[in-house]
């Protein structure tokens, strides 16, 4: 089952299956990196990774004391991927021409200490663009940890992605373990080939990092901007303050597997492992609330 919403020149594509976004166009021009309709979704293009982004060492972490332990679904690096939202099939809330909401549920149980109910919100905004809103809400009896963000692969234009300039406001990105991407600690982009507050051309630089310290403008917004200056097209994304970090992931892949199609750009209300660490994870107490919005829009 999928949902097709227009307006403003923009068609966009969300699928039941984890609510993801499985294409997006602008005048026919493709704005994300689709995935075939009916079939598996590839790399998780376009999904909702809550109630954690990213990924848990080992599928393990312990909460107000309490040790819980989930699928290592990432095998080749024995992490927890992407949360428990992903395989869901989400339920159909509301729909129009303009808007769809899909929501799913996830038990608390060994995995999670309490059940969830997350609501995905995509609306297009006459020329605005796709505005993407998740809502998360504890309907258990305990309180329970939660975290959020986006997957699309945003598609600049018809050059390779190494030709596409790119434009990151963020001062400081977290160093990875080379074999398993788990956090070292953060250091500054100044001087360093991750430094992109400025547009210029990705190149060969290859990226699966986090971002942070985020320059947020006067309006509460923060602004990725990819373009591909040869073909004159571009597409750019915007979040509030409620994702305080934002990982980019220049989806390299070793043949024969399809390499750099596009550019993965996740706001992220938490790091990597964060359930480990601590480091911004959401405290979400029973009855309470918190929702997270993205924008992508073509330029």
């Amino acid at each position: 089952m999928e949902y097709t919403i227009r307006s403003g020149g923009y068609t966009a594509v969300v699928t039941a299956r984890a609510a993801a976004l499985r294409k997006l166009t602008y005048q026919g021009r493709d704005l994300v990196v689709p995935f075939p309709e009916g079939g598996p979704i590839p790399d998780y293009r376009g999904v909702v990774a809550a109630p954690w982004p990213n990924r848990i060492e080992d599928g393990r972490y312990t909460f107000d004391g309490v040790a819980f332990r989930v699928e290592a679904n990432e095998t080749e690096r024995a992490c927890a991927l992407h949360g428990l939202a992903f395989p869901l099939d989400w339920d159909l809330v509301a729909e129009d021409e303009h808007s769809v909401t899909l929501a799913a549920e996830i038990a608390g149980d060994g995995r999670y200490p309490s059940s969830l109910r997350l609501e995905a919100t995509y609306s297009l905004e006459g020329e605005d663009g796709l505005a993407w809103a998740v809502r998360a809400a504890n309907t258990g009896d305990a309180a329970a940890p939660y975290g959020v963000c986006p997957h699309p692969y945003l598609v600049a234009g018809e050059s390779p992605l190494d030709a596409w300039e790119l434009e990151v406001p963020a001062e400081r990105f977290l160093e990875v373990t080379p074999d398993r991407l788990l956090p070292l600690g953060e250091r500054s982009v100044e001087g360093h080939e991750f430094d992109f507050r400025k547009p210029r051309p990705i190149g060969a630089t290859e990226i699966d990092h986090a971002f942070t310290a985020i320059d947020f403008e006067p309006d509460g917004t923060a602004r990725v901007a990819v373009r591909d200056v040869e073909r004159g097209t571009g597409v750019g994304m915007e979040w509030d303050r409620s994702c305080t970090w934002l990982q980019i992931h220049t989806a390299d892949k070793k043949p024969p597997a399809p390499n750099r199609l596009g550019l993965a750009v996740e706001p992220m209300t938490c790091p990597p492992d964060a359930f480990n660490s601590g480091t911004d994870v959401i405290r979400l107490e029973p009855g309470a609330e918190h929702t997270a919005r993205w924008r992508i829009y073509a330029l």
